[in-house]
């Protein structure tokens, strides 16, 4: 499996992806996840893929392809629109090709894809292609796309992300994410593959192979589980408090019961009150 995360920002895109693939717990291997497409001073596109590694590398192939054969190719599109609609064919393709036999032996077409950057003077964008070949666009409402074992990673997303955020913010955001997928998830894996890129750059501006011994993503692994657990020692423990206790404010609608089965043929048995939460303790009792 894998993970990839894209962020399209006022300033530009951030792209991370790592490098692990497996066919089992006993057959790990690395293999980079993440493809540029650069004529710097004309356009600059990046593709991450996720899914069958078989199937990534043959829709990689029909994409180099094209050029070859003529017609409408990634290096000849005149937006990243049309750019993307070459990925989702190349997809097809592929799919007509390959499908038959895998659906044969029990595999499914599986591939998932980010594709984003800029050419020329339009704004930079970014896209998910899907196993279809169909895709589609990020926007002010969510400017990040994931791939690959996405649930770890995205609450820091969610929380963090907006298209104002910096790209070094972003940045770091994206590789705090991977920190936390790592963490939960030994199919994904190190070394990690970083690329920042600044609008109308038109080139690949900021790139890192982030491996064990990169000391940022160390201090980054480090200082993010020591405050999580300082911030998680200073929220206050639930107070619980009894609404039956004479003095009580705690309304009837906050009183509740658990739902239960009961033995058969049993007499009804008289639940005591349970304590609840006590949302304002100063409230929820009297002086």
């Amino acid at each position: 499996m894998t993970y990839c995360v894209a962020a399209r920002l006022d300033a530009g895109l951030v792209f991370l992806s790592d490098s692990r693939t497996n066919a089992g717990v006993d057959q790990i291997s690395v293999f980079r996840k993440m493809t540029v497409f650069e004529r710097p001073g004309e356009r600059v596109m990046v593709l991450m893929t996720s899914g069958n590694l078989a199937v990534s590398q043959a829709v990689l192939h029909a994409l180099t392809r094209q050029h070859d054969e003529g017609g409408d190719t990634i290096w000849s599109a005149a937006d990243l629109f049309e750019a993307t609609r070459c990925v989702g064919a190349a997809v097809r393709e592929v799919y007509q090709r390959e499908a038959p036999a895998l659906h044969e032996q029990g595999v499914d077409f599986n591939v998932s894809m980010i594709f984003g950057g800029q050419i020329g003077a339009e704004r930079c964008r970014l896209f998910q292609v899907y196993s279809a070949g169909n895709f589609i666009e990020a926007g002010q409402e969510c400017p990040y796309f994931q791939i690959g074992e996405a649930k770890y990673g995205k609450p820091i997303l969610d929380r963090v992300l907006r298209p104002d955020t910096s790209l070094d913010e972003a940045a770091k955001c994206a590789l705090i994410s991977m920190d936390s997928t790592l963490r939960s998830n030994i199919s994904v894996g190190l070394p990690l593959d970083l690329l920042v890129y600044d609008t109308h750059a038109l080139r690949v501006t900021h790139f890192a192979s982030i491996d064990e011994h990169n000391e940022y993503f160390r201090m980054i692994r480090g200082t993010w589980g020591e405050r999580l657990r300082q911030v998680f020692a200073e929220i206050p423990d639930p107070l619980w408090t009894n609404p039956d206790d004479p003095g009580s404010l705690v309304p009837p609608s906050r009183v509740h019961q658990p739902l239960r089965i009961e033995p058969v043929n049993a007499p009804q048995p008289n639940y005591p009150t349970p304590q609840v939460l006590a949302e304002d303790p100063g409230k929820d009792q009297a002086n």
